[in-house]
């Protein structure tokens, strides 16, 4: 027979699912409800779904906490790594993993402490970055166009600075809306200061010439957004002068150290943004009155300088006294100037009429037709040594050259000489057609300057007995005989007792009759 031994035993046996959940429902009940304070360890922001999760430590245990996403819209602050807080929430586990965990529900900063040590070594560290740096603040306009408002719409902040703007200097307000409290109030408030900062100058909604960020007194944990590292970053860079009015006068941010101007509050804000309308227009009274006396004076003291500078002056008879002179000598000068100029114009012009002369011109013609005479007999035989010249230098050449290349410079030569005298021939032609046109042109100049084309218009020439011209009505006697040459012919006259007696050929004595004129009269003298 063979026995079988069981081992039995009267412990409940559980699942590890029954385990769990057994262990869940005893920590929900358990700790339904906790506080728990402690350092934020392995925070990383909000998850993509929303969620946050992190640990809460001591400096002897660690607890894992979850933060859901609705509840990460309600808290008051921005969590960050290292910050102590109280956490406010449930216990519960996690069966997947066999931890537990703290479900958080509310959170607040362990205390003020805590959160000064946070804002401290923030600012250590934008401080070290120059944004807090005094010179790079702008200084504010002293007439601005148009103020941007960053604050609440609904809040007293936005009335106050209204009224306020309203009574001292009333302009066009811009107000950007933000929550001014809450877990999202930074990253508006970074956003309306960037946003004002990208408006273009005359675009369809003007640009502030400063921007007011306001906000009413609070507490330290009402005031963080005011911290936000954005926030800082977003009023350093802007272009925009910023007048920092955050809380009351005794509260400060690091917007005020970022800020150009802090303000103690929304009020003093507006105060320092215009000026008041009223001293500004007693001011331009004042300046207007003051200029108007200036100019008063002035104008009183530049007309008794002028008038003390008119005494010293001379009157206008002695001023144009000297001038009246001068005119009045050029004057009398000018008549004799005028016969002196016309006399020495008369000499030069009777120097050029001698050197025009009838004789002077043939002469040059005479000279001219010499010169190409030589020059035409002389152009044959220069033609000719220079072409024995070419020959010589042709034959020089062809002793050196074989037979066919001398043939092909002998062509070559031929055709050249050929040119040649037919340009020898050309060049003479043109050499005396230049000539002849040239004793044409003299021909007809000695022509034009004869006296017999002076005869041919009318005129005549009175001779004397000797043939000799007579040139004045003085040189002639009465009685004596003289000669009139006209252009076909001549008569003779005798000169009478006046010249209003006409002249008459003596009836003793029959006129001459009319002698045809000589061949070649036409080119005679007048002298």
């Amino acid at each position: 027979m063979t026995e079988k031994s069981e081992s039995t035993s009267n412990v409940a046996e559980y699942s590890v699912s029954e385990i769990s959940g057994a262990l869940k429902r005893t920590v929900e009940d358990t700790f339904g409800h906790v506080r728990v304070r402690g350092e934020i360890s392995g925070y990383r922001g909000p998850h993509s779904s929303g969620h946050a999760y992190f640990s809460l430590k001591d400096d002897k245990a660690r607890i894992e906490a979850v933060v859901w996403r609705g509840s990460m819209s309600r808290l008051k602050f921005q969590p960050e790594e290292g910050m102590e807080v109280i956490a406010t929430g449930k216990l519960t586990t996690y069966p997947g993993s066999s931890k537990y965990q703290i479900v958080i529900e509310q959170m607040e900063p362990a205390g003020a402490g805590a959160l000064m040590a946070l804002l401290e070594e923030r600012k250590r560290k934008l401080g070290a970055e120059g944004l807090f740096d005094p010179a790079a603040k702008q200084l504010l306009p002293f007439m601005p166009r148009v103020i941007g408002v960053v604050t609440s719409p609904t809040g007293a902040v936005i009335r106050d600075i209204i009224h306020r703007i309203t009574d001292r200097f009333p302009l066009h307000v811009l107000v950007w809306p933000v929550r001014v409290q809450g877990e999202t109030s930074g990253a508006e408030v970074a956003a309306a200061v960037n946003g004002f900062n990208t408006l273009q100058p005359g675009g369809a909604l003007p640009r502030p010439d400063v921007l007011i960020v306001a906000r009413g007194g609070g507490s330290l944990e009402d005031l963080w957004g005011f911290n936000d590292e954005v926030v800082v970053r977003a009023v350093a860079a802007s272009d925009i002068p910023v007048i920092s009015a955050v809380g009351h006068e005794t509260d400060w941010t690091l917007i005020d150290l970022a800020a150009d101007v802090r303000a103690p509050t929304p009020t003093g804000a507006a105060e320092m943004a215009v000026p008041v309308r009223a001293d500004l227009q007693a001011s331009v009274a004042t300046y207007g009155a003051r200029l108007a006396a200036g100019m008063s004076r002035y104008l009183d003291s530049r007309r008794q300088a002028q008038r003390a500078l008119s005494r010293a002056l001379p009157s206008a008879d002695q001023l144009l006294a000297l001038p009246r002179r001068h005119f009045d000598e050029t004057a009398a000068r000018l008549g004799r100037a005028l016969q002196a100029n016309t006399q020495k114009k008369r000499a030069h012009f009777d120097g050029r009429a001698r050197q025009l002369s009838p004789r002077v011109l043939q002469q040059r013609f005479r000279e001219k037709q010499r010169e190409v005479t030589v020059f035409a007999d002389r152009l044959p035989r220069s033609l000719g040594v220079f072409l024995r010249d070419r020959r010589a230098v042709f034959a020089r050449h062809t002793q050196r050259l074989s037979p066919e290349p001398i043939a092909r410079l002998a062509v070559r030569g031929r055709q050249s000489l050929t040119q040649l005298e037919r340009r020898q021939d050309q060049a003479i032609g043109i050499t005396l057609d230049r000539a002849r046109r040239r004793g044409s042109e003299l021909e007809r100049l000695m022509k034009t300057l004869s006296h017999a084309s002076v005869l041919e218009r009318g005129f005549a020439i009175v001779l004397d007995t000797a043939g000799a011209p007579v040139k004045r009505a003085a040189a002639v006697g009465s009685g004596d005989h003289l000669t009139l040459r006209f252009q076909d012919g001549e008569v003779q006259a005798v000169a009478g007792e006046s010249d209003a007696n006409p002249i008459r050929p003596k009836p003793d004595r029959p006129a001459p009759a009319k002698k045809p004129a000589a061949p070649g009269t036409d080119q005679g003298s007048l002298f």
